[in-house]
C-alpha cells in the first residue's frame, strides 16, 4: 500500500512539472485516469512500472 502511494505521489509530481502545472491540478488529472483505476486494482502488475514510464504514457494516451 505504501509502495502504491509512493508510486501515485511520483507520478502526480511528475505530471505538475512536466505540464508546468499546479499539484492540485495535477491530482485531478491523475486520480480522474484510467491509470490510476488501473493501479489501485494491481491490473497486469502495472503498479510496479516506472513512475516516468506511467507518466509519459498519462500524457500521451489520456491528456
Amino acid at each position: 500500500m505504501i509502495y502504491k502511494q509512493n508510486l501515485e505521489t511520483d507520478i502526480i509530481e511528475y505530471l505538475a512539472k512536466t505540464l508546468s502545472i499546479d499539484f492540485r491540478d495535477a491530482m485531478e488529472k491523475y486520480y480522474s485516469s484510467k491509470l490510476a483505476r488501473q493501479i489501485e486494482s494491481g491490473e497486469n502488475g502495472i503498479d510496479n512500472l516506472d513512475y516516468k514510464n506511467l507518466a509519459e504514457d498519462l500524457i500521451e494516451n489520456e491528456l
